[in-house]
């Protein structure tokens, strides 16, 4: 959480300059790099309390160091460097891999991100101390659960309970989980299933550094560009400091990092100490609070030295008498609070399968009094058995709204699958009532079939008929993936399906009259191939129906065969044929 990760990094440095210096010193010493602030436009307001509206985790229940001020190797050389690296460059193996394993992933389906592993890494460090030093199992999953303070707004945000206890164990509030610290109620949207377990669980790292990932690259920025990365981790939590910190681990696992065995990184001070709430002490962790070291060495120095190491803030504001006090941060006003919100106009959603919706998810942002809220992160979720997916084929995509309030989601294409779904759209990270948006994908529909030969359609008993094409069309273009059946019908006025004459061979075998799961090609045409003759004579019916109600019928022609080696026994036979094709015919008009 943006407020309270700040006032921890604050209480343990004389002042903020001091932490910030510390900063400075850092990004001084290991050479140039990008800046450790976002934009202009990124910033909080001074002395406003940054929003949690758009933030991934509710908290940071550890307190994280900054790194020390000597790199763990000299720039250009391989960041796999050996077990003798630095302690605080080390990185559990099972945490390590599954930061790049999510790099590799996320390259995979949405490589304009350039999402860096290093990040993930930086993250995971502030966040839970890489998962407390990599206590995971074999499968990833935490050996205890990591769990954020209670977020009941007494020094935190203000988030009730959102899972009824499913993955805090609160039924009343939420609490930030796992070793990257999702919110529930974010959980629920950007849950992943990192390890191919058919599970989602926020206390895998693997689940969670993958979740992490595609909801760092939920937008269109590009994070080997500064101001995009600062974006990507602000929405993850909303302040400065966090910033700061998250840059700087940043910057110094870019320099070099190596593997350490699980269960033995190297754990923030004082983790344990009351922050951790809900969960045992580290290993060689007493629960006392560091004291303060002295202000850091100026930067050019001959011997600098780590930067000072912040006491952790408390677990409990209302605690012991000892604890330092703050003054109260103003309440907001009605106007720039977020009340919630609301469908924007936006219309049925309804398009054929492969097409783009023509409608546009639309929504606004209200404030307390009922007028537009900007500035507000909403994340729009694709949500039921559906393969519809945003441009670029995100499910979910984080946008925020513009100075009238609103914002409009990506345009949103119809996969293959047909049927009902929906498109949610939410507060980020806020337990505020979500807009459903019902959406319908159709069949591919064709207005016009026909056939494109015209010559007659004739086949000997016994014998079959060569291939006949179709072509489908819709509003006079070619319609591809038209689903098509077609049936050997009567020749009554109210025609059903016909039990002789012409017929498909079915899969086992089998004669069948009719076939189902055609479909046009790209080119909208369709070809039917060995439709068999029969052994009765005559003139029969076969109708093709499309998907969006086209049909058409043409005749199909069986003539007696002619057996000439059996001479007036052949002419017997062939009249026979005959006089039974003419009774078949007249039956059928019958």
């Amino acid at each position: 959480m943006a407020v309270q990760f700040g006032r921890r990094l604050r209480r343990g440095a004389t002042t903020t300059a001091v932490a910030a210096a510390a900063v400075a010193a850092l990004s001084a010493s290991q050479g140039p790099g990008s800046p450790l602030i976002a934009s202009e436009d990124d910033q909080p307001a001074a002395g406003a309390t940054p929003s949690d509206d758009n933030a991934a985790s509710g908290n940071s229940p550890y307190f994280t160091d900054l790194p020390p001020l000597n790199t763990p190797d000299k720039p250009g050389t391989s960041v796999d460097l050996p077990v003798t690296g630095s302690a605080e460059s080390g990185i559990p193996a099972s945490i390590l891999a599954a930061y790049k394993k999510t790099q590799q992933t996320v390259a995979g389906t949405d490589a304009a991100c350039r999402l860096p592993w290093q990040l993930l890494a930086a993250i995971g460090k502030v966040e839970s101390g890489q998962a407390r030093g990599g206590r995971v199992d074999a499968q990833g999953t935490t050996l205890s659960p990591i769990l954020g303070p209670v977020l009941n707004g007494q020094g935190f945000a203000l988030i009730k309970d959102t899972d009824n206890g499913a993955y805090d164990g609160d039924s009343t509030h939420d609490r930030a989980v796992g070793p990257m610290q999702f919110i529930p109620s974010t959980w629920e949207t950007w849950g992943q299933d990192g390890n191919g377990d058919g599970r989602k669980d926020p206390n895998n790292i693997h689940d969670a550094a993958l979740a992490a990932g595609r909801y760092l690259c939920a937008g269109s920025g590009d994070l080997s560009l500064a101001a995009d990365l600062d974006r990507a981790v602000l929405s993850y939590n909303h302040s400065d400091e966090y910033l700061r910190t998250v840059r700087s681990w940043f910057e110094y696992y870019k320099r070099g990092t190596h593997e350490v065995p699980d269960g033995s990184g190297v754990l923030p001070a004082g983790l344990g100490s009351g922050n951790d709430t809900g969960r045992d002490p580290a290993p060689g962790r007493t629960g006392t609070t560091p004291s303060p070291d002295p202000s850091p060495t100026p930067h050019g120095s001959a011997t600098p030295k780590p930067p000072s190491k912040p006491s952790p803030g408390p677990s409990d504001p209302g605690g012991p008498a000892d604890k330092p006090s703050y003054p109260p941060t103003p309440d907001p006003t009605p106007s720039q609070v977020l009340a919630g919100v609301r469908n924007a106009g936006t219309g049925a959603l309804t398009a054929t399968a492969g097409d783009a919706f023509a409608e546009r998810i639309k929504v606004r942002a209200r404030n307390g009094l009922g007028g537009p809220l900007a500035k507000v992160s909403v994340t729009f979720a694709v949500t039921g058995d559906t393969d519809a997916a945003f441009a670029g084929g995100k499910r979910t995509v984080i946008l925020t709204t513009g100075a009238d309030g609103t914002v409009t989601a990506p345009v949103l294409k119809a996969g293959e699958k047909t049927g009902e779904f929906a498109v949610r759209a939410t507060a980020t990270g806020t337990s505020l009532p979500a807009v459903s948006y019902p959406a319908t994908v159709t069949a591919r529909q064709a207005d016009t079939i026909a056939r494109t030969g015209t010559e007659k359609l004739t086949a000997e008993t016994g014998a079959i008929f060569d291939d006949i094409a179709f072509e489908a069309l819709y509003k006079k273009a070619a319609a591809d993936g038209v689903a098509v059946t077609a049936t050997m019908i009567t020749d009554d006025e109210k025609p059903v399906e016909n039990g002789k004459g012409p017929y498909f061979e079915g899969k086992d075998g089998k004669q069948v009259r009719t076939l189902t799961e055609l479909s046009t090609d790209a080119d909208g045409k369709l070809v039917l191939a060995k439709i068999h003759a029969g052994d009765t004579a005559g003139t029969y019916r076969l109708r093709l129906t499309a998907e969006g109600g086209a049909t058409v019928v043409i005749e199909l022609t069986v003539e007696a065969a002619t057996d000439a080696g059996t001479g007036t026994d052949a002419g017997t036979g062939t009249g026979a044929g005959t006089e039974t094709g003419s009774e078949t015919g007249t039956g059928a008009g019958a």
